[in-house]
C-alpha cells in the first residue's frame, strides 16, 4: 500500500510560509541529500492549487538536472476545485472527494505520494486521517510572522516521533507518523 508523506521547511516559532524566502541560508549537502531520499521514494506529487501554480511558474525552466528532473518529471496531483485545466506535463487535478480519491491511489502499488508545502493540504489530510507521515525540517532562525501549519487544527491529532535527526547546520529533521490507537 502506498503512503502520502509530506515534507515541510519550518522555522522555530513554527511558521511554515514562504520558506524560499528563509531557509536558503541552511539548505546544504545534507538537506538536498535528505530531500533527495524523499523523492527517490516517491512517485506522485500532491499538492493544493497554490502551490501548483508556484511550482508550474518555477519548475518548468529549471532545466531536467536534479530537483527539477523530479518536479518537471514526476506525475503531479493538484488538489481544487477552481482549477480545470493544469499546463505543467503530467499534471491531474483531483476535484471531487479527496478521502476516496486518495484512499483509492494509496491501495494501488506504486511509490509514496509526496506533499511538498501546501499548508492547507497537509493539514486537511492530517485531520482527516489520511497523511501517513509528516517530515518537518525545523531551521534555527525565528521569522516572527507567517502562517503556521497548525492553526486551522480541529483538535488533538495525536502524532508519535519515527526518526529525529539534527544535522551539521543546526536544522532539525523530524518525522512524524500518525499515533497508534
Amino acid at each position: 500500500m502506498r503512503r502520502i508523506v509530506a515534507g515541510l521547511f519550518m522555522s522555530l516559532d513554527g511558521v511554515v510560509e514562504s520558506p524560499e524566502k528563509w531557509q536558503g541560508p541552511y539548505f546544504n549537502d545534507e538537506m538536498g541529500a535528505e530531500l533527495g531520499a524523499q523523492m527517490a521514494q516517491s512517485d506522485a506529487l500532491l499538492m493544493g492549487r497554490r502551490t501548483y501554480e508556484e511550482f508550474a511558474a518555477f519548475w518548468p525552466s529549471q532545466g531536467s538536472a536534479g530537483p527539477a528532473g523530479f518536479m518537471n518529471n514526476v506525475r503531479k496531483l493538484v488538489v481544487s476545485t477552481t482549477l480545470r485545466t493544469p499546463g505543467w506535463q503530467n499534471s491531474k487535478v483531483i476535484g471531487g472527494d479527496l478521502s476516496e480519491e486518495l484512499t483509492t491511489l494509496k491501495r494501488r502499488t506504486g511509490g509514496n505520494i509526496l506533499v511538498s508545502g501546501s499548508i492547507t493540504l497537509v493539514s486537511s489530510l492530517l485531520r482527516h486521517g489520511l497523511l501517513d507521515e509528516l517530515g518537518v525540517m525545523v531551521c534555527p532562525v525565528v521569522i516572527g510572522t507567517g502562517r503556521h501549519l497548525f492553526e486551522d487544527s480541529a483538535g488533538p491529532i495525536p502524532l508519535a516521533l519515527a526518526a529525529s535527526n539534527t544535522l551539521d547546520n543546526g536544522v532539525l529533521h523530524l518525522t512524524y507518523r500518525p499515533a497508534a490507537g
